[in-house]
């Protein structure tokens, strides 16, 4: 069926005037739609939710909506003790099974990049805040849309089945390249356990965390400059939130984003980080335990780590997962990220002071 013809079975209002596509996302194909009338203009994604990464489209669905009726109650509640300046939007038009339209927000705009450091202060104060709407959230009234997800072990298991392929030792003996970055994995293992173990011993606990909280799924405001949403909420998940204060950083902290080619422009860098931790701690730290910023240089470590252990392993496995448009672009993506790993590690001393001064 033609979109055109599709998005008509949404009933929004207004001339179909223009659909595209709209992003650069990994998962989920998405489209801008533009509809006016005499007077108005309005403006809506259309995206396809991918079934063979969410299953369940109708879980993601009804999620959303728990979600962001938790956080207009709680933001009502702030507006009213004067504690909260931000304008959080979360609008969802669900009218299909795996097609979903969103009203998207029209006073703010995100980036694919870190635009200096006011901007990642923004970027950690949206996440910050985000958090604190849902820290005091149940996570049963979540239900798992993706389970297994951000869980390193388990993407350990899942690369160490992949590499009994036949296709994957193929791949390994031809590419000098490809074993460099197994013996990078094999070198960290241990690194790769740190929050489960701190879990499992209950220094960690369970809340609400985003899922995929990189740069541009977070809203800055046109006017204010400030940040106004988190977007994307379809991995929202019961889990630790150091998986996304660790995510966002790798996302920001690495200007040359994840398809540079050339690693020499693969650095973490320190300015952008500090500035967005200042912002996250500003929102975020009164409820923060000190075994949870105690872990928070392992995150920051970690993410590069799994993201670029999820691209080899998909690499390996015949590029099954990501959405690729020449075969060794999961390669060349795990290879940034495995760089970007390097530099946290060489920064560790300075990363771990700025943390503790904060």
């Amino acid at each position: 069926m033609e979109l055109s013809i599709l998005i008509n079975k949404f009933n929004i209002k207004g001339r179909l005037v223009s659909l595209q596509p709209f992003g650069n996302g990994n998962i989920n194909d998405t489209f801008l739609a533009i509809y006016r009338n005499t007077f108005t203009e309005t403006q809506v994604i259309l995206q396809r939710v991918n079934k063979n990464v969410f299953p369940e489209p109708e879980v993601i669905m009804e999620n959303m909506h728990n979600l962001t009726r938790h956080c207009h109650e709680k933001l009502e509640d702030d507006a009213q003790k004067g504690r909260d300046d931000r304008v959080w939007h979360f609008v969802v038009d669900d009218k299909g099974e795996v097609w979903r339209v969103i009203t998207r927000i029209m006073s703010a705009h995100a980036f694919d990049v870190a635009q200096g450091p006011e901007h990642a202060m923004e970027c950690g104060a949206a996440l910050g805040h985000f958090h604190y709407l849902i820290s005091d959230m149940d996570p049963k009234e979540i239900k798992d849309p993706l389970p297994g997800f951000h869980i390193t072990s388990g993407y350990l298991k899942k690369y160490d089945q992949t590499l009994k392929s036949k296709a994957a030792k193929e791949l390994l003996k031809s590419s000098m390249e490809a074993k460099r970055l197994a013996k990078f994995i094999e070198e960290r293992r241990g690194l790769a356990l740190c929050l489960e173990k701190a879990q499992k011993k209950g220094e960690l606990k369970k809340r609400m965390f985003h899922g995929d909280p990189k740069v541009n799924n977070i809203m800055i405001d046109d006017v204010t400059g400030k940040g106004t949403a988190m977007i994307d909420l379809d991995t929202v998940s019961p889990g630790l939130i150091h998986l996304d204060f660790g995510d966002a950083l790798r996302s920001i902290c690495n200007p040359a984003g994840e398809e540079e080619t050339n690693l020499a422009k693969v650095v973490f860098d320190e300015d952008l980080a500090t500035a967005f931790c200042k912002g996250y701690m500003r929102e975020a730290g009164a409820f923060l335990t000190d075994a949870d910023r105690a872990y928070l240089y392992d995150s920051i470590r970690l993410l590069p780590f799994e993201l670029g252990l999820r691209f080899f392993q998909d690499y390996l496995a015949g590029n099954v997962y990501f959405k690729t448009s020449q075969p060794e672009q999961n390669l060349n993506r795990a290879r940034v990220q495995f760089r970007l790993c390097e530099s946290v590690e060489a920064r560790e001393r300075s990363i771990r002071s700025v943390l503790k001064k904060l």
